[in-house]
Order: structure tokens, then C-alpha cells, then sequence
């Protein structure tokens, strides 16, 4: 089914890696769920994740949508807010064949009159020139990507965590005009929305009091991991502090920097917690402080600055390294505190900044963000995150992590459902959210 091409009329304006609640009817943890729930128990959602920092650069999972139902590859993403879509509508700029896209037809569209469009659009009205017009959307990305499509409502099939499968009508965008001048190319078929705004997908399953407004992360270094939305899975002992009050984004109090445990000057850092950017980024003043630290803590050893096509800042040493644990005790420790909250600090080991190239060269993860728009903001990445769970509480406006084991997934009492391989290298860099 064609849908009418015209200029959509929404942008997404986040500082995040690809970017509306629905009125639509420090030792590792235990991994073992916190006890103490509400009368939720078992309603959470979990999902095997595929993918890796380097070399691919995405973390994803796979939903069912449609009927007859189809299976969706959607790159995870705190950072954006719409879920979207590839869409065969027909498409622009889409990376996959025909038979690997979203098929819309005409009784799933959303019209401009529809309170859901009225989310999507959220804090502003949609542009429409009828009320019974198809609802449009339109993301920009400071990498002068963009997202053009139309916003529908159809069926996803899901597996809560005590067995029970739900099919639910859920909104989301169907993208048919895509614009990706950055170097890689987007492995999934869409984005899977999880900021705190109105659009989300954990913000649609809460709208049915189906689960709490709560998500968690857990990303392993040697690529896979898994997600869950409610929280069931949510384990003691977690560092909380709260987030930025009215922000869609999952926006922390401002945080100082220490290297090696000492304080550098560094303070006031505005720094957003997302998933879909494979690397961290601080601006420019920052990014070049932190780097002049590393530089000089390297004096006297044995690495020499290289040129890698990977990123832009490179070492190497005799003999090309394997894995980040052959160079790391070359580096020191980096570390987020955060004074409003003394007690809670995010740790970046070597391995939360660094990566091996498969020439066997050790390069910087945390990149010039001011070089793709971001301004003052700071954004922490899937490579600062791994290997912790990452929690995000919408119902307390808190987020919080603890080290974990995310090479297993946790209990469930239908695990045959869950335990597929789920380790699969898997992942790309679309571009970030202007």
C-alpha cells in the first residue's frame, strides 16, 4: 500500500543516537531480582540482545509485529523516543529488501484527530491540513541523516516473563524515506524507542498497566547481553541517583571527573545515559582535558600513536594487541562522580574506553562530541556501559547501574523461550540525534 509521500511534520530534536505515555487502548550482582515488588510480579519483558561495540557498533532485539506475524530486528536506543520501522510503503534509503520490510496497510495508518498523534508530536501539536490526515513524523540527526514516515498502530506479539503471550496494538513510525550519509550501515530494520517521553515503547506497555515505566540493560563485552522492561529483574544493591526532572532524556545531575582516583578540575558535566550510541562523547573542552590526561599517563610506556580507520585516536604496541586485557594496565581508570549524590559513581576501567582494532591496535572510545553537534552535552555510550546493569526507573525518576554478568540471561520461569544463542556478534552506527 502506498502512503501519501509529503513533507512530514514532526522533528525529533534529541541529543542522542537515533531519535512520545500512550492513550491507546562495586562487586558484580547476583542478577537475582529484588523481592520486594509490587503486585506486578512477572509482568516484565525479557529479550535476548545481539550485538557488539566493535567492530559493528549496535546492540539489538528482535520483536513480532503484524498479522500474520513477523519478526523485526530494532536497534536498542535510550536516547530516541518513536519507535520506528523500515517500511515498504514503497521505501527511500532502506537497507534492506522488500521482504524484510514493514508492509503497512491502510487501517493501521494513524490520522492527525487520533490522540496518538497528538504523543508523538508532544510538546507540539501535529501540522496537519485535516483532522482525518495520515500522522507524519520526521527525525533529523546531527550526522545530517534524517527519518521521513508516517505513524501507524498494529499488533505485537510478546512473551511476558511468567509465560503468558499478549498481542497488543502498540504506535510506532513506518520510516519510508531514510537518509544515512555515515560510514555504516544500520544492521536492524528500525529503532527501538526507550527514552522517558511520552512515546516509548515501555511508556505504551505502562498505559496498559501491563508493566512499570522501568527498563534495564545489560550489555556484554563480548557482545550480546539482554533487556527488560518492568521490574522484576531489577536486583538489590544498585547505585540510584535521579535523573533531570522534564527531560526526555535520561539526564543525569551534573558529574566531575577523577583520573586514576584524583580530581582533574573537570566539573558540571551534563551527561545523558544512551544506548544507542556505540561510543561516548564529550565536548570539545572535556574531550580534549580527558585525552591530555590519558596521553600523559602513558609516558614511558611502550605504545606509539598509530592511524586506524576505526577511530581517530590509535596506539600500538610491539605486537598487535588481542583484546583490550593485553593493554590495559597500560591506562588508567576514569571516573564519573557525581555530587549530588556522594555515594554513587560510574567507574570507566580501560575496558569502558577502549577497544582493539582488528589490526590489534588500541584506540580512544571517547570521541570530540562537539565535532557531531552535541554542544555541552556528554553522552555516555554502549562502550562505558557494558558489563553493568543499567536501570532506568521512570516510576521514581532514577537511574541506576551495578556490575553484572550480562553473559547469561536471568531467571525466568519460561526459559525455553529465552535460551537461544544470543551472543552473536550484531551491530552498525547510524548517527546521533541533532
Amino acid at each position: 500500500m502506498d502512503v501519501k509521500k509529503r513533507k512530514a511534520t514532526m522533528f525529533v530534536m534529541f541529543f542522542l543516537v537515533l531519535s512520545a505515555n500512550l492513550p491507546l487502548c562495586s562487586s558484580a550482582a547476583s542478577q537475582q531480582p529484588d523481592n520486594k515488588k509490587s503486585s506486578h510480579s512477572k509482568k516484565s519483558l525479557l529479550f535476548p540482545v545481539t550485538g557488539n561495540v566493535y567492530p559493528l557498533g549496535y546492540y539489538s532485539i528482535s520483536l513480532i509485529i503484524g498479522n500474520p506475524p513477523k519478526v523485526f530486528e530494532f536497534d536498542i536506543d535510550t536516547g530516541s523516543d518513536l519507535t520506528w520501522v523500515q517500511c515498504d510503503a514503497p521505501c527511500t534509503g532502506c537497507t534492506k529488501t522488500n521482504d524484510h520490510l514493514y508492509k503497512p496497510e491502510k487501517h493501521i495508518l494513524v490520522s492527525c484527530d487520533h490522540p496518538s498523534c497528538d504523543v508523538v508530536h508532544f510538546p507540539d501539536s501535529p501540522r496537519c491540513e485535516k483532522p482525518d490526515d495520515q500522522c507524519d513524523f520526521e527525525v533529523d540527526y546531527v550526522d545530517h541523516g534524517s527519518v521521513f514516515g508516517v505513524v501507524v498502530s498494529d499488533v505485537f506479539s510478546l512473551r511476558l516473563m511468567n509465560g503468558s503471550l499478549i498481542r497488543l496494538h502498540l504506535t510506532f513510525g513506518c520510516a519510508y524515506d531514510i537518509k544515512n550519509p555515515g560510514p555504516y550501515v544500520p544492521p536492524g530494520t528500525g529503532v527501538l524507542g526507550l527514552s522517558n517521553g511520552k512515546a516509548s515503547l515501555v511508556a505504551q506497555l505502562r498505559s496498559f498497566d501491563l508493566t512499570r515505566n522501568v527498563l534495564g540493560h545489560c550489555l556484554s563485552g563480548k557482545g550480546g547481553g539482554f533487556l527488560f522492561l518492568g521490574d522484576d529483574l531489577v536486583p538489590s544493591g544498585v547505585s540510584w541517583m535521579p535523573m533531570l526532572a522534564n527531560s526526555q532524556n535520561y539526564l543525569s545531575n551534573p558529574a566531575e571527573v577523577l583520573f586514576d582516583g584524583k580530581p582533574t578540575g573537570i566539573k558540571d558535566l551534563k551527561v545523558v545515559f544512551d544506548s544507542g550510541s556505540s561510543y561516548t562523547y564529550f565536548g570539545f573542552q572535556v574531550y580534549k582535558a580527558v585525552l591530555d590526561l590519558v596521553r600523559r599517563g602513558l609516558t614511558g610506556k611502550p605504545l606509539d600513536t598509530v592511524e586506524d580507520k576505526a577511530l581517530p585516536i590509535c596506539w600500538k604496541g610491539t605486537k598487535p594487541f588481542k583484546s583490550v586485557h593485553d593493554v590495559k594496565n597500560y591506562f588508567s581508570t576514569l571516573t564519573l562522580s557525581f555530587p549530588d549524590s556522594p555515594k554513587v559513581q560510574l567507574e570507566l576501567q580501560p575496558e569502558a574506553y577502549l577497544i582493539v582494532t582488528e589490526d590489534g591496535n588500541a584506540c580512544f572510545g571517547i570521541l570530540n562530541g562537539t565535532e557531531v553537534g552535541l554542544g555541552d552535552f556528554n553522552i555516555i555510550g554502549d562502550i562505558s556501559l557494558i558489563d553493568k546493569m543499567v536501570v532506568y526507573d521512570n516510576e521514581q525518576q532514577r537511574i541506576g547501574w551495578i556490575s553484572a554478568d550480562c553473559d547469561r540471561l536471568p531467571y525466568s520461569s519460561s526459559d525455553s523461550n529465552y535460551n537461544e544463542d544470543f551472543q552473536q556478534p550484531y551491530a552498525a552506527n547510524f548517527g546521533i540525534v541533532e
